[in-house]
């Protein structure tokens, strides 16, 4: 009997992962897509998610939690609705990507290890390299890139995504 869609913490039901599963034939061998699948729908992955998916692919909870925790593409916190990676490789750190990742941090207020602004809107990350190092430094915004940035040239896409989002 197969496991049908049930109430999360919300009271909403699980369609969308039900349908994600079914897309996937409940194979196990299947998990990182079905997991790629569960992220894009929720932009992370909640740990009553992945219980359900252990649960209806017949794994460990243990399993897919390793998987989610082992490939950094997953996330398992929550993340805001635009992410930002600054790029802090060599040759970007080299021309000065820490005074951006600065910038942008102070604009959208982050504080400490706090990576995710209150309004969900922002997620901001460090990566260990982009692969466009020609165009150092480099800040990725919702996986469009944008070359020989400053700290005022980072500010500047946070406030026109702002902006957008106000409008």
């Amino acid at each position: 009997m197969r496991a049908q869609p049930k109430p999360d913490c919300n009271g909403r039901k699980f369609v969308k992962v039900f349908t994600i599963l079914e897309k996937h034939g409940r194979k196990p061998s299947r998990l990182v897509p079905i997991l790629q699948a569960v992220q894009e729908e929720y932009r992370y992955l909640p740990k009553e998610v992945l219980t359900y998916v252990a649960t209806a692919l017949d794994i460990s909870p243990a399993r897919v939690y390793g998987v989610a925790t082992f490939y950094s593409h997953f996330a398992i916190e929550p993340k805001g609705k635009h992410l930002v990676r600054l790029c802090d490789g060599t040759a970007c750190h080299v021309k000065d990507s820490v005074p951006i990742l600065d910038a942008i941090r102070k604009r959208l207020k982050l504080e400490g290890k706090k990576v995710t602004t209150d309004d969900m809107l922002f997620t901001v990350e460090t990566v260990a390299c982009l692969g466009a190092c020609g165009l150092a430094p480099v800040v990725v915004v919702d996986d469009q890139v944008h070359g020989a940035m400053t700290p005022a040239s980072g500010v500047k896409l946070v406030e026109e995504i702002i902006a957008r989002e106000q409008s």
